[in-house]
């Protein structure tokens, strides 16, 4: 074990997880905390967070990391969230409004409406991101028409991670990482975009200060000075968007590693350090940091798709289970299915997607379901691939991270028949977490060793050419469901 430790926040939709990690990258053994919580969801698709009971979970999380006798070796805290996600606060940072996650779908009308108003070529290309429920525009006009008193009480719109270290420093500050998720940062001029604040009816003070991760806060103000005397002077890096630690904490950290990650939901991304001119429709531009930039896309639905099938269907243990997936033949059960059961983002970006499946018969069993389900989810990495591929190193090698897709060989082999391409497990259990520890290290001057990497599963030519068309096949059947 190495100093500096670096301690990592890790503040997902479900829980907070608090790790050490050494110079190495390595976590410390048996030191970490985790916090559970749970996202208050409507009928209607509300899909929020409580700011104070998260500030409760960090409080309550550094201080047990603190008791672990390790407090003494802490030379920084990195931080990263989930995003997109926005509060509204008064004068004092009092907040006024839940955390409106990306998952709220509340918004998705006001979202159509932008999207008939303006020009969203121009804006994707602009911001780099679409019109969509997920991102600042479509919420802020929903707030401003269904609680137009309450839309004009707020004094600042800040994310998770800056109502977290307002409270901890008394100072507000937003890296370009977790701002550029917001769909409200000019991707060119790394500001916020003063045609959106305008036409949405904001002000540009209503938003924090941009800078770099690396701009630290050091000094707790009361009554955490007192709390935490060993953090007190140390620096606290500005929060992360999460998509940005995994892609550096799986390696994936220059154009030549593509990051494919499955959990709950998905993303393929690639970071590179200077963005295409035009950006390919349907992917995003967001930010590592000042230098960096990733590209790529996301799908609302990932692992949740195979946990639903799971709880839905009477399946037998997963060990057997994968056994039986793997007896299977690619794309032989008839089933053509869209794995949209909480909308659609990249490539398409539709609110009202829903699952759909088509050539259901008496002869299609649980099994088929199961297997054409994952599949599903892998042919729509493939059209996001696809639209990405153009920007790739030809010898590109794709990571692959996630609980859901790292906890099945058989899943990790048919995103490589898939997409045509091997694909290496990563090695790293917590790459999230791992990724803003880098970051932090590197921050400090340090470099820790590569990214530990597992298997590669290589892809089989003749499944490769089935997977094409039943991709194709996919694509068809979205355009019909959804058209109608």
């Amino acid at each position: 074990m190495q100093a500096p430790l670096i301690l990592t926040l890790d503040i997902g939709s479900s829980s907070l997880r608090a790790l050490l990690y050494d110079a190495q990258g390595h976590t410390v053994p048996k030191v970490e905390a985790q916090v559970p919580y749970r996202l208050a969801t409507t009928a209607e698709g509300g899909s929020t967070l409580d700011a104070p009971a998260l500030l409760n979970a960090v409080s309550g999380a550094v201080d047990s990391i603190l008791k672990q006798g390790v407090a003494g070796q802490i030379g920084a805290v990195a931080m990263d969230t989930l995003v997109s996600n926005v509060l509204g606060v008064d004068e004092s940072g009092r907040p006024l409004t839940p955390v409106f996650t990306y998952a709220d779908t509340r918004n998705a009308a006001d979202a159509a409406q932008l999207r008939a108003e303006h020009n969203i070529r121009k804006i994707h290309d602009r911001c780099g991101c679409m019109i969509h429920s997920s991102y600042l525009p479509a919420r802020m006009r929903w707030l401003r028409r269904t609680q137009p008193d309450l839309f004009g009480r707020v004094a600042r719109w800040v994310s998770v991670g800056e109502y977290l270290y307002w409270n901890l420093f008394g100072d507000w500050r937003v890296s370009y990482s977790v701002a550029s998720w917001t769909g409200l940062l000019n991707r060119r001029t790394l500001s916020w975009d003063q045609e959106w604040i305008e036409r949405l009816g904001l002000q540009a003070q209503q938003f924090s200060p941009l800078a770099d991760f690396s701009d630290s806060f050091r000094g707790l103000r009361e009554p955490w000075a007192s709390r935490w005397r060993e953090l007190s002077d140390k620096p606290w890096f500005l929060a992360l968007g999460d998509g940005a630690t995994a892609n550096i904490g799986s390696g994936c950290d220059a154009p030549q590693r593509v990051a494919l990650t499955v959990g709950t939901s998905g993303a393929i991304r690639v970071a590179v350090e200077q963005a295409p001119e035009t950006l390919p429709w349907g992917l995003w531009n967001y930010r590592v940091d000042r230098r960096r930039c990733l590209l790529g896309g996301a799908t609302t639905d990932g692992g949740s798709v195979y946990a639903w099938l799971l709880e839905t269907l009477r399946l037998p243990d997963p060990a057997v289970l994968e056994e039986q997936l793997a007896a299977m033949e690619p794309a032989a059960h008839g089933l053509t299915f869209l794995p949209f059961f909480s909308g659609e983002r990249a490539p398409g970006w539709r609110d009202d997607a829903r699952a759909a499946i088509a050539g259901l018969s008496l002869q299609t069993s649980p099994l088929d379901l199961v297997r054409a389900g994952l599949e599903a989810v892998a042919l729509r990495f493939a059209s996001i691939h696809r639209a990405l591929a153009a920007h790739l190193p030809a010898d590109h090698q794709i990571i692959a991270s996630g609980a859901a897709i790292l906890a099945s060989p058989v899943w990790l082999q048919m995103m490589a028949d898939v997409l045509g391409r091997p694909v290496t497990a990563s090695a790293e259990k917590e790459g999230t977490s791992r990724g803003a520890a880098v970051l932090a290290l590197d921050a400090l001057g340090l470099q820790p060793p590569p990214a530990a990497l597992g298997a590669t599963y290589q892809p089989d030519p003749r499944r490769h050419l089935l997977y094409q068309s039943a991709l194709d096949q996919q694509a068809a059947f979205y355009d019909k469901v959804l058209s109608a």
